[in-house]
């Protein structure tokens, strides 16, 4: 596909093995820059990649909020993108100018992390009984170190067992562009995740958590286990594994942790996607002042 445009998978390649993006990364990329390359062929007759403008760039921008009523998150994804793959042609020395120098961001407005509570927390893991079974200890593990490290699902599902450094209490946690991180565990946590290791079924895969089978859980299993127990202690919208991620972030930020700090746990590459986090702390104080001060 896109015969007229080569260009396209050395772009994907250079993500691959040059970026070391993860798969679902490119895949977003890839599906990103065929809608444009379609594009390029239905409405401009292939036009080359050199004579691509601003204007054209703009009118496929304009189509998509039209036709396919897209957010101006989605939006800022496509941006995003060609902006991504113009600077790489023109390293490669394909095109002179990027036409997405003058392609402007729609603003997108900024919603605080949704979380669990930590009452409801302290409820889920004292108060509910997982299942004596391997598949109850799994879900209470599972649930155990999102809270206790914030770490992905795809950093929880890809886990595996030499990652985990008993002696000094930590997890070296390998994340996005394959870059690696510490996140120190309690004690208990440690002791936790040893019983379960060492209690795997059968011959089990290198992987730390797996199933009555000894197989590794995928996604959608880590998903249903964080939905089926949140429900159990909280009304929030989202029960996700991210939701875990974000309680933890918030709790850590309400209790005086440093920004920073929460920074390097969460694995951000940037700052200003931590900060969030300090504006529910805000929240959270503003609600306190107008429940307790008189003239609020």
């Amino acid at each position: 596909m896109f015969i007229q445009y080569p260009q396209k998978e050395a772009f994907l390649n250079y993500l691959r093995f040059e970026k070391r993006y993860s798969q679902h990364t490119v895949i977003s990329y890839e599906t990103d820059l065929e809608q444009f390359l379609d594009f390029l062929v239905r409405q401009y007759d292939a036009v080359s990649l050199p004579d691509v403008t601003a204007s054209i760039v703009r009118t496929w921008l304009a189509a998509l909020k039209q036709e396919d009523d897209l957010t101006a998150k989605s939006i800022n994804r496509k941006i995003s993108t060609l902006k991504s793959f113009f600077k790489f042609l023109m390293r490669e020395g394909i095109v002179e100018t990027t036409p997405m120098s003058v392609i402007n961001a729609p603003k997108t407005g900024k919603r605080l992390p949704v979380y669990v509570e930590e009452k409801d927390m302290l409820t889920l893991f004292e108060q509910v009984a997982f299942p004596d079974n391997w598949k109850g200890q799994t879900e209470k593990i599972v649930l155990q170190l999102f809270y206790n490290t914030g770490m992905r699902v795809s950093e929880l599902i890809n886990l595996k067992t030499t990652q985990l450094d008993a002696a000094y209490c930590h997890i070296k946690v390998l994340g996005k562009g394959n870059k690696e991180r510490i996140i120190p565990v309690s004690k208990e946590m440690t002791a936790a995740l040893l019983h379960y290791i060492n209690n795997k079924p059968g011959n089990s895969a290198e992987n730390i958590f797996v199933n009555e089978k000894g197989r590794p859980l995928y996604t959608r299993q880590v998903y249903n286990i964080v939905k089926k127990n949140l429900m159990l202690v909280t009304t929030v919208n989202k029960k996700s594994p991210h939701i875990l991620r974000h309680s933890f972030a918030t709790h850590l930020a309400n209790n005086g942790a440093e920004l920073n700090a929460v920074k390097e746990l969460l694995g951000h590459s940037s700052l200003a996607a931590t900060q969030v986090y300090t504006h529910n702390n805000i929240e959270r104080l503003k609600e306190v002042f107008k429940k307790a001060h008189p003239k609020a």
